[in-house]
C-alpha cells in the first residue's frame, strides 16, 4: 500500500532520510516523478528517491519551462508525490521565484510540503532549459546570496547549487562558481548541460569531496550514460528529470490518433495498464479494508421513546 494515511507514514523528515541516502556509497538515482501515481509506480520499481522537474510540472500544465509556476503550485504538486510514495525527493526550485527573502519563503513551503531536497540556479528570469542555448547568468555574488538565504530558511532541507555557467563561461568559471556556492552554505553541486564524458570527469576532478549531480536528460547535450558510468566519473547522484512525460505523452498522442481515427480504442488495449493492475498500484483495496476497520454501521434498534 502506498504511504498515504496512518502508521505507515514515514516520521523523520525528509531532509534527513535524503541525507542518510547520499552518505550511501553508491551512486544515488532519482527518476523524474512529479504526479503522485508516477511516483507510486516509481518507488513500485525499487527506487528510494524521486526527482520533481519544474519543465514537468509546466508542462503538465500546458506551460513551457520558463519560470511561470508558482511556489504554490509546485507545492500542490510535491504533497501529492509526498502522500503517494512516502520517499525523499529532490525538488527543481528554479531561480528561488524572486530574491533572497523569496528563495528563503521558497525553501519553508518546499520543505514544510515534504520535500527533501532542492536545486537552485543561477539563471536569471526568463529562465530556460539548462539545455538550451542563450541562457542568461545572474552575478554568482548574487546567487551566493540566495544560497546562503536558503542554508538560514532550511531546517533538515538539503541545498543543491546549478551552476549553467559551463555554456557560456566556460569550465573555469563553472567551478570558481561553484567553489562559491558551496563556500555560501550550498551542500551539494549540479553543474548542467556538460556536453563530453570528459568534461563530467574534469568537474568531478576540479571539486574533490563534494556531492555532484549528474543531468541525464534526453534530446539535450549529455551524451547517454548510465548511473554506473556517472558514478565511475565522480557524481554521487543522477536524475532522468522528464523521462516519463515524455514516455506518457507519446503514449497518450498514440491514443487520441487511434480515436480519433477508429473511432474506438480497440487497438490500443494491449497497451494499456488494466483495471486490475491500476487498483493494485494505488492500493485500492487496502483503503477499502482500512475504511472498513475504521467505519462500521449502527442500525437503530427502534424508535426513541418520548
Amino acid at each position: 500500500m502506498p504511504y498515504v494515511i496512518g502508521d505507515d507514514l514515514p516520521n523523520e523528515p525528509a531532509g534527513l532520510r535524503f541525507r542518510k541516502l547520499l552518505d550511501r556509497p553508491e551512486i544515488l538515482q532519482m527518476p523524474g516523478a512529479h504526479t503522485g501515481i508516477a511516483a507510486v509506480l516509481a518507488k513500485q520499481a525499487g527506487f528510494d528517491a524521486l526527482y520533481m522537474s519544474g519543465a514537468a510540472m509546466s508542462a503538465t500544465m500546458g506551460l513551457p519551462d520558463l519560470g511561470m509556476i508558482t511556489v504554490d503550485e509546485v507545492a500542490f504538486y510535491i504533497r501529492q508525490v509526498a502522500r503517494a510514495a512516502g520517499l525523499p525527493m529532490l525538488v527543481d526550485g528554479d531561480t528561488g521565484y524572486g530574491e533572497a527573502l523569496n528563495v528563503m519563503h521558497m525553501v519553508r513551503v518546499f520543505e514544510e510540503s515534504g520535500a527533501g531536497a532542492v536545486h537552485l540556479e543561477d539563471q536569471l528570469l526568463p529562465k530556460k532549459c539548462g539545455h538550451l542555448n542563450d541562457k542568461k547568468l545572474a552575478d554568482a555574488r548574487d546567487m551566493a546570496a540566495k544560497v546562503a538565504a536558503a542554508r538560514k530558511a532550511r531546517r533538515h532541507l538539503v541545498i543543491i547549487a546549478r551552476t549553467d555557467a559551463v555554456a557560456s563561461e566556460g569550465m573555469d568559471a563553472a567551478v570558481d562558481r561553484a567553489k562559491l556556492y558551496l563556500e555560501a552554505g550550498a551542500d551539494c553541486i549540479f553543474p548542467e548541460a556538460l556536453h563530453s564524458r570528459d568534461m563530467f570527469a574534469e568537474f568531478a576532478r576540479r571539486m574533490p569531496g563534494v556531492k555532484l549531480l549528474a543531468n541525464m536528460t534526453e534530446f539535450g547535450r549529455t551524451p547517454f550514460l548510465t548511473a554506473k558510468e556517472f558514478e565511475a566519473l565522480g557524481y554521487g547522484m543522477v536524475i532522468w528529470p522528464v523521462s516519463h512525460m515524455r514516455v506518457a505523452n507519446k503514449a497518450m498522442e498514440k491514443l487520441y490518433a487511434t480515436i480519433r481515427e477508429t473511432g474506438g480504442t480497440m487497438a490500443m488495449l494491449d497497451e494499456m495498464q488494466t483495471r486490475a493492475q491500476l487498483y493494485a498500484a494505488i492500493g485500492y483495496h487496502d483503503y477499502e479494508a482500512l475504511d472498513a476497520s475504521l467505519t462500521k454501521t449502527i442500525i437503530p434498534e427502534g424508535m426513541p421513546q418520548g
